[in-house]
């Protein structure tokens, strides 16, 4: 038996562009400028306020916070002007059903956003009812603290080292591994390889297909020594 508890946005879904436009007029409104692609995907995993704080560079403080809740009106108006969904990457959507008719197999996701957003993705595609159990930004402190790993294995009753987190970002690495869980950094999200390597990650996957491979282990602490 293992747990298998997945990054939402940069692992199963390409969420950059809609991340990016949403704060960058959020920090535009407050006076500052856009921070540009590439550095607001270096934050992309963090939960909201510890995202625009990195950002800007200080600790979370009232303007930070008031940030935060004009990026999630922004996102708000995005939804209801009929934006686009977040698109699933190549045979993530697949992959997802297929280890969830395992019978050896829970799935579960940890995600820095909200519970709202988590629960909009997950049922436009109709997965919301294959992840078992499920922590976001509202329930417990930001990546890379290991409380969303553990409290997941504790809700269905693993132990961390039969779990395997499966993220884009160093705060996923950082999170499995203080949490004693396996580390499993997929290359097509939003941090650098190196940077997953040096965070901790004890595999990474190139597609769909070899994160399949990588997961097809008895259980996260033979994936460890089999590396």
């Amino acid at each position: 038996m293992k747990l298998i508890l997945f990054d939402c946005d940069g692992t199963l879904v390409d969420s950059q562009h809609i991340i990016h436009a949403c704060m960058a007029n959020a920090l535009r409104d407050f006076g500052y400028d856009d921070p540009g692609g590439e550095t607001v995907r270096s934050i992309i995993g963090l939960s909201l306020d510890r995202a625009v704080a990195r950002l800007l560079a200080r600790d979370v403080d009232e303007e930070v916070d008031a940030i935060a809740a004009r990026y999630k009106e922004h996102f708000v108006v995005y939804r209801s002007n009929g934006g686009a969904m977040e698109a699933m990457y190549d045979g993530m959507e697949a992959l997802v059903r297929t280890l969830a008719a395992q019978p050896e197999t829970i799935l579960g996701v940890v995600t820095g956003k909200s519970r709202r957003g988590l629960k909009t993705i997950l049922g436009h595609y109709d997965l919301e009812r294959l992840f078992v159990t499920t922590r976001t930004a509202d329930d417990c402190p930001s990546k890379p603290n290991p409380a969303m790993v553990l409290e997941c294995c504790r809700e269905t009753g693993f132990d961390p080292a039969d779990t395997f987190v499966v993220g884009d970002a160093v705060f996923d690495m950082e999170m499995a591994n203080n949490a004693g869980a396996t580390a499993v950094g997929v290359s097509w999200g939003y941090a650098p390889l190196d940077h997953l390597k040096r965070a901790g990650a004890h595999h990474i996957a190139h597609n769909a297909e070899e994160l399949g491979d990588i997961l097809a282990f008895q259980g996260a602490s033979d994936a460890r020594l089999a590396q």
